[in-house]
C-alpha cells in the first residue's frame, strides 16, 4: 500500500479526533495543540469502541466508554482497563494535504 490523502490540514480541528477509513483500516487522526498531526488505530483495545469519539488531552486520546487514555505518539495505553497498544501510523503533510499509509505502523517505545 502507499500513503493516501485523507483530508486537508485545514479540515482538522485542533484537539479533536476524526475518524477515517483507509483500505479497510479505521484510523483516528488528531491535530494536537502543538500543531502536530497524529494517526492511531481507531478501535480501543479494551472494547470495540471508536477512539475518535473520545477526548483529546495533550498528546493522549481517551476512550469515551471506559476511560483508557492512549498515547498519540506510541499508541500505548496509559491506564486501565486497556493494556494493549493501538497501532500508530506515519503521517505525511504535503502542503495542505494529510497523507496516511495504513500499512506503515511505527514502532515507537
Amino acid at each position: 500500500m502507499t500513503s493516501q490523502r485523507i483530508c486537508s490540514l485545514s479540515e482538522l480541528v485542533q484537539d479533536e479526533a476524526r475518524r477515517f477509513e483507509v483500505d479497510g483500516v479505521a484510523i483516528a487522526v488528531v491535530l494536537d495543540s502543538n500543531g502536530e498531526v497524529h494517526a492511531i488505530g481507531d478501535t480501543c483495545t479494551h472494547g470495540d469502541i471508536s477512539l475518535s469519539e473520545g477526548f483529546v488531552d495533550g498528546d493522549t486520546l481517551e476512550c469515551w466508554a471506559h476511560g483508557s487514555a492512549f498515547s498519540l505518539r506510541t499508541g500505548k495505553p496509559l491506564n486501565l482497563p486497556a493494556y494493549e497498544p493501538v497501532p500508530v501510523f506515519q503521517v505525511t503533510i504535503d502542503g495542505d494535504d494529510v497523507f496516511v499509509d495504513p500499512a506503515v505502523k511505527l514502532a515507537l517505545n
